[in-house]
C-alpha cells in the first residue's frame, strides 16, 4: 500500500497512526522495560518533534507553483498534505522512538 492510499480519508489516516504508535509503545514496553507512562510521554515529544521534521520535505509555496490564492501568503503551501504527513511523521517517530528506547537508559521512565 502506498502512503497515498492509506492517507485517503481522515479515519484511515487516524487508524493507521494509532496502529503504529500503539505498536511503537508497546514494544518498547516489551522489549526495553519502559513504562507505559514514560513510553507514552516519549513518544509524544518524539511524534511532536519529527512532526516539524517532515513538515517541509516536498512542499511547494503558492508562489513556486505560480497560483497565488487571493488573500493568502504566498509562502503558503500550495498543496499541504497533511494528512499524507502525518503518516510519514509517525513512521519516523517510531524509527526514532525505537531507536532512542533502546540506546539509551531510560529504565526509570
Amino acid at each position: 500500500m502506498t502512503i497515498r492510499l492509506l492517507a485517503a480519508t481522515v479515519w484511515s489516516t487516524l487508524a493507521c497512526v494509532v496502529v503504529l504508535s500503539a505498536a511503537a509503545i508497546g514494544a518498547a514496553v516489551q522489549l526495553f522495560g519502559l513504562r507505559w507512562s514514560g513510553s507514552v510521554g516519549l513518544y509524544f515529544v518524539v511524534w511532536w518533534t519529527m512532526l516539524f521534521v517532515v513538515l517541509p520535505f516536498g512542499a511547494r509555496s503558492q508562489a513556486e507553483a505560480g497560483e497565488v490564492a487571493v488573500g493568502t501568503e504566498p509562502g503558503a503551501p500550495a498543496v499541504p498534505a497533511l494528512r499524507e504527513r502525518a503518516i510519514w511523521t509517525t513512521i519516523a517517530s517510531v524509527i526514532v522512538f525505537l531507536l532512542a528506547s533502546g540506546l539509551m537508559p531510560l529504565s526509570g521512565l
